[in-house]
């Protein structure tokens, strides 16, 4: 502010300045219009004399050139403007020259731009003091903070350090909820990762449940055919009465030499059990196992010789070995119902036999339980994985799936196995050692993979053993054990 009143003040001094030039050259110039067109007049108003003799009648023509000088015109031989026009021409143009340059008209114009000029500097010096006010009150308000500040330190430092340990502890909760927000990310994108992992491999099943599932409806078609084939075959044969008789009446022979042979065998089986020294303990049924014990002091221990299970369609017909089957408990399976059940002991270069009274039958309410499940289309067992690949495995329970076309263990999302249908799965009872061997089954989806599983009761045991050959023999599989 303080160089503008400088500046304005500079200015105002020029203008009086060049003013008073201006003045000063207007009263001492003699050569100003007004002075010429008054001189002009003069000359003309003084009466002429008469003893003055002129070269000419008329005026003499002139014109004015640079630095108001007479230039006198050349003579013309016409006859020129009178005088009177001449003075009229020559004082219209002295006027135009004082109006063009009427020094009135520029000091009037000085004195106004003057009067502006001071009215600017009389506000810049009132804003000058205003300003100069403002910081000296902006000062004093600053020191009396600064003051104030001094005195609440002391009473305010508890408050501050309150405040920053309340600080303290808020970032360190921001910093462990960051720590649980990446934790969390982590654990999304890895379950994202199994998810992927889990659509793909269900794609995977899914295609080769549908190239299953197109084969089975070939091989159906193909047994359709032939069935219509067989009873078009037999519509033109015709009925034979005669070869039906003979083959009732060798039915009821053999059925008659069967009961015969049944008796010699319970015969020969009492016989020798009056000089074997095993016998085979538990019920006789399905669910139940069937234990060899020794029944006299001279018989050596049971775990000490070499045993092997056989199953036979009646008591005098073939037996067939039980692959597997060697040690002293067996479990009977839903395969070995109507069947007789025999045991042979190797013992210090002797041999022992044990056997079933009869078959082995039905476990009691185990048809109902089965009709049950065939109404679903899939069947979800609790089961605990005893094995796995034929080592000890300790495990939570899992869920045994039965379904129509495959078999699935699993647990939650996480699937373990699961295959469909085929000649290189196999299904039984165990028959190796296992805690209950009631309760548990051998199951091998492939190749290369085989669980023992136990499951919660027996009849749940037999109900899946029962669902998985039904289905399986629907998909054109025999679904056993190793080597039967």
């Amino acid at each position: 502010m303080a160089q503008a009143r400088c500046f304005w003040e500079e200015r105002l001094k020029n203008h009086n300045k060049t003013k008073d030039k201006i003045l000063t050259m207007t009263k001492v110039c003699p050569d100003s219009p007004e002075m010429k067109a008054k001189s002009v007049c003069e000359a003309v108003a003084e009466p002429i004399s008469a003893d003055v003799s002129f070269a000419s009648n008329r005026f003499p023509s002139y014109r004015l050139g640079p630095d108001d000088q007479i230039i006198d015109e050349p003579e013309e031989d016409e006859k020129g403007p009178s005088v009177k026009d001449v003075v009229d021409k020559e004082t219209g143009d002295l006027s135009d020259q004082h109006k063009r340059l009427s020094v009135r008209d520029l000091a009037c114009k000085f004195d106004k731009n003057l009067a502006a000029a001071s009215k600017l500097v009389a506000e810049a010096k009132s804003n000058g003091v205003t300003s100069l006010e403002g910081h000296v009150m902006l000062k004093e308000l600053r020191d009396a903070l600064e003051a104030m500040r001094g005195r609440m330190d002391g009473r305010n430092k508890d408050s501050v350090e309150s405040l920053a340990v309340t600080l303290t502890q808020h970032e360190g909760g921001i910093i462990q909820e960051r720590f649980e927000v990446k934790k969390l990310a982590s654990f999304l994108k890895q379950a994202s990762e199994d998810a992927k992992k889990l659509i793909n491999q269900e794609r995977s099943f899914a295609c080769a449940e549908i190239e299953s599932a197109r084969d089975l409806v070939m091989r159906l078609g193909g047994a359709f055919k032939e069935q219509e084939l067989c009873f078009k075959a037999s519509q033109d044969q015709g009925p034979n009465v005669k070869k039906l008789v003979e083959e009732s009446q060798i039915e009821e022979k053999s059925a008659y030499s069967v009961k015969l042979q049944r008796g010699i065998g319970r015969i020969k089986r009492v016989e020798g059990s009056k000089s074997c020294p095993y016998v085979l303990d538990g019920a006789q049924s399905l669910g139940s196992c069937l234990r060899i014990r020794a029944s006299s002091e001279s018989a050596s221990d049971v775990s000490k010789c070499s045993v092997q299970w056989y199953r036979a369609a009646s008591e005098s017909s073939f037996m067939l070995s039980i692959s597997g089957a060697n040690r002293s408990v067996y479990a009977p399976e839903p395969y070995d119902v109507g069947r007789v059940i025999q045991a042979d002991i190797l013992s210090n270069d002797q041999r022992f036999t044990v056997a079933t009274v009869g078959p082995i039958n039905t476990a009691a309410g185990l048809q109902s339980r089965v009709e049950t499940l065939l109404r679903k289309s899939n069947s979800e067992f609790t089961v605990v994985i005893s094995q796995m690949n034929g080592q000890e495995h300790a495990s939570r329970s899992h869920v045994f799936t039965v379904g129509k076309t495959r078999i699935k263990l699993s647990r939650g999302w996480i699937t373990k196995a699961r295959e469909i249908y085929s000649n290189s799965m196999q299904l039984c009872g165990v028959r190796d050692t296992a805690n209950v061997p009631a309760k548990a089954l051998f199951w091998q989806p492939r190749k290369g993979l085989s669980f023992l599983l136990t499951f919660e009761s027996e009849q749940e045991r037999n109900a899946a053993i029962v669902l998985s050959r039904k289905y399986a023999y629907d998909c054109s599989v025999t679904l056993v054990g190793p080597d039967d």
